[in-house]
């Protein structure tokens, strides 16, 4: 490649980066009323240990937009340390909703492809009824198409049979050693699509449950 080649890639960098609007969060307090469908009393937190965050993300269509987590008050940085990478280094997250704008019902938010952080639920897995690290506050779901759960034969959701082959890497996937991956465990945090019986490759969580 010619010098001139070389040099009008790097300016079209540049623009890129220009044109890339700047990273932004705001946190809020939540209440009971604004979680009409993921809290309810008996849950194992309050909404007062709660606290939404407003990020700007990096859509499938190549454009910035703005979305919301409610996670536990106690990874708020944590969180916006994650999103804020993942953003500049443009990494596409498809949509990003609190699950009340699917009633709260985990397969709705599955579905459409959003990235999510609370609901008050039980954990998708065999053994006894237990709470969803989700319930805490504590965890995240990032793309699930892309990335799926799979629960012995059953694949949450159903749309992401189409990304069982994780060797082929498509964008939005979570992958060993990927971007990902990489910018959850720089804040501690563990994927779940290390597990080997049954990989939940969307899963990110602060306790590694």
């Amino acid at each position: 490649m010619a010098r001139a080649d070389y040099a009008e890639m790097g300016l079209l960098l540049v623009a890129a980066l220009v044109l890339q609007p700047p990273f932004s969060h705001s946190v809020s307090r939540v209440t009971a009323a604004q979680l009409p469908y993921s809290w309810h009393a008996g849950c194992p937190v309050a909404p007062a240990q709660l606290r939404r965050v407003r990020l700007s993300y990096w859509g499938f269509d190549r454009r910035a937009h703005s979305g919301a987590l409610v996670v536990n008050g106690s990874v708020v940085g944590d969180v916006v340390r994650v999103f804020r990478r993942l953003y500049v280094a443009r990494f596409p997250i498809r949509r990003m909703r609190q699950i009340d704008a699917y009633r709260g019902i985990d397969e709705r938010s599955l579905d459409a492809d959003n990235t999510a952080g609370f609901n008050c639920r039980y954990a998708v897995a065999p053994g006894p009824k237990r709470w969803s690290v989700h319930a805490y506050g504590l965890a995240i779901d990032v793309d699930p198409v892309e990335n799926p759960y799979v629960e012995g034969g059953r694949v949450h959701p159903r749309a992401g049979r189409a990304y069982l082959d994780r060797a082929r890497v498509r964008p939005g996937m979570a992958v060993r050693g990927g971007l990902l991956v990489r910018a959850f465990a720089a804040v501690g945090w563990q994927w779940g699509g290390r597990w080997t019986a049954s990989p939940d490759y969307q899963h990110f969580s602060k306790t590694g449950g």
